[in-house]
């Protein structure tokens, strides 16, 4: 059976690193407050790099450990919320600069599952036999849709940029995948409105308070930890796996809180939650790549472990995926 493997991964992350207790000399907060409600402890923050940058980066870094010539890639997958422009697409910016001159480029938007979304969508076409390979990426600056006088939400987000080199396989990749949209709770959670002014109406133009991230907290964290659970364990239940047989979780790294439940309602044991929201907070479409390059990168995968990613996000989406490594 034809399958998509996931041949390398990468990252890429601004230098500039801002810890709760910078943030607490700009807002009303403090370290212990934030670790104890997020398991935040800082954040990667733009310096300047937009978030083509951090795609490119790791686009180069995944062609590189995979050892493949960017005029051998097929198509080009970017998800992200935080473009650099509403056109050109972050892929195609991607294709120039690496050089990926056969490739398909196109950019998908399903916020924190986006990458989810993203790798669903190449592993269709490389089972349909249409492409053999992609490059996929999950990229991010979300400290520029952030109102950095909302303790709320500014203390919650990162930038940064993960992504992975896939292609056709007959022995090991995504198995099974679960996704799925609630488009009813959209208003929960929400950014980057741009109104409809024009010189026919009387609608200003201008940057509304509804094009920074706007998030009813209580209603995403019972959504998460309803919704990330039913589909892990439909995802188990379609591929005849148990959670015993699982190596390793790589979940949305939204909140600790919401791992811990998600973990002890699965019944898939904690410690095989990977999770670095320490270090880089939430980067909404980026941080499943982030973690899974990471804990590929210190070679704590081996190849024949089974592997769920999952995450949710704005929309209300959610994505879960059984990989055989």
């Amino acid at each position: 059976m034809k399958t998509t493997k996931i041949v390398s991964t990468g990252a890429c992350v601004p230098e500039q690193i801002i810890t709760n207790d910078d943030l607490a000399k700009i807002v009303d907060t403090s370290d212990e407050w934030i670790v104890q409600r997020t398991g935040i402890r800082q954040r990667r923050i733009s310096g300047g790099e937009n978030t083509s940058v951090l795609a490119i980066g790791t686009a180069r870094m995944v062609l590189e450990r995979a050892q493949v010539e960017p005029k051998d890639v097929d198509l080009i997958i970017v998800a992200s919320v935080t473009p650099d422009y509403g056109t050109p697409s972050l892929a195609c910016m991607v294709q120039k600069e690496i050089g990926a001159e056969n490739a398909v480029a196109f950019d998908v938007v399903a916020a924190c599952s986006g990458f989810m979304f993203g790798l669903s969508v190449a592993d269709k076409y490389i089972k349909t036999g249409l492409y053999r390979n992609a490059i996929v990426i999950g990229a991010e600056t979300l400290s520029k849709i952030i109102n950095w006088e909302d303790r709320a939400t500014c203390v919650l987000f990162g930038d940064g940029a993960g992504g992975a080199y896939v292609e056709a396989s007959e022995d090991s990749g995504i198995m099974q995948e679960d996704l799925g949209s609630k488009g009813e709770l959209w208003e929960i959670l929400t950014e980057g409105y741009t109104s409809p002014a024009n010189a026919f109406n009387d609608v200003k133009p201008g940057v509304a308070p509804d094009y920074y991230v706007n998030m009813d907290g209580r209603s995403v964290f019972k959504f998460a930890t309803k919704m990330v659970v039913k589909s892990v364990n439909r995802v188990l239940e379609q591929a005849g796996v148990t959670p015993e047989e699982i190596a390793f979780v790589v979940p949305h790294q939204a909140n600790v809180r919401i791992i811990d439940v998600v973990a002890h309602k699965s019944g898939i044991p904690r410690e095989k939650f990977y999770t670095n929201m320490d270090h880089y907070g939430n980067t909404s479409s980026a941080s499943i790549p982030m973690a899974l390059n990471e804990l590929n990168s210190k070679g704590l995968i081996k190849r024949g472990d089974k592997v769920i990613l999952t995450g949710f996000g704005g929309g209300m989406t959610w994505g879960t995926m059984l990989i055989t490594w």
